[in-house]
């Protein structure tokens, strides 16, 4: 358990907003170093925000249209190839990098926020 900080504070966690999404576009993305997707999210609220996700191999772009996803919304935007990434898309990393979204069991208002 190296990996983990251990002296975050709750104040440190506050700073991360985290928030409830429904992504609305997805297709290949070509320009990519890596085999990845743009997406393009509905926050509700905050707007649409795009960003990259190499989920390729667990995912279609066919079914992650409509898919409710949480992301982190506070990073600066990343330039990534030829889009600005606006977001970053949260997901379990298994043992062979494949990532698993975070999803929502229950739907629920895009823009909520995770705390």
């Amino acid at each position: 358990m190296s990996d983990i900080e251990k002296n975050l504070s709750w104040h440190d966690f506050e700073k991360v907003d985290i928030r409830t999404g429904t992504i609305v576009q997805a297709e290949i993305f070509s320009e990519a170093k890596k085999p990845a997707y743009k997406l393009l999210i509905d926050f509700g609220p905050l707007g649409i925000k795009k960003t990259s996700a190499q989920i390729t191999v667990l995912y279609s772009t066919e079914e992650l249209i409509g898919k409710q996803v949480v992301a982190v919304v506070n990073f600066p935007d990343k330039q990534i190839a030829n889009i600005q990434s606006e977001c970053l898309i949260l997901g379990a990393l298994g043992d062979n990098k494949e990532i698993t979204l975070l999803t929502l069991d229950k739907g629920v208002e895009n823009g909520l926020r995770i705390g």
